[in-house]
């Protein structure tokens, strides 16, 4: 089971990316783009996730991944519930969402200094030392 403190850490510390609050919601931006929103009760975790490969991905494991509200289809985004994914996952889901909002150079850097992926860099001290580079952006 994900929560968000379990993707906060890493939101916060992606180039380019900041953390917002709108109407008591966190989320995530890239500029004026937002790429990852949680629900008010944090227990649901929209992201950016390519418009053509989403019936897909909700159609595949349904209890996880259902469809943003039709006033959002027209945007490239797929909603999760929390308690389904695992920390994991739900980092794999932040960096790739991320990935749509920054140039191709930007994604290409943290490949090369995060070959195994988001998971294992996580830092020791947790989420609650806020950006990984030390302030905000």
């Amino acid at each position: 089971m994900a929560t968000v403190e379990d993707v906060r850490w890493l939101g916060s510390s992606l180039e380019r990316s900041y953390e917002v609050f709108v109407r008591g919601r966190l989320k995530f931006r890239v500029g004026s783009i937002v790429y990852v929103a949680f629900s008010l009760d944090e227990t649901e975790m929209g992201f950016g996730f390519p418009k053509e490969e989403r019936a897909a991905l909700v159609a595949s494991t349904p209890e996880k991944f259902h469809l943003p509200r039709e006033s959002e289809m027209r945007f490239n985004w797929v909603e999760s519930s929390l308690a389904e994914l695992d920390p994991v996952e739900a980092c794999e889901f932040v960096v790739d969402a991320w990935r749509l909002c920054v140039p191709k150079k930007v994604s290409a850097a943290y490949d090369l200094t995060h070959p195994g992926g988001p998971g294992p860099d996580r830092p020791e001290t947790g989420p609650a030392d806020g950006p990984a580079n030390g302030g905000e952006r």
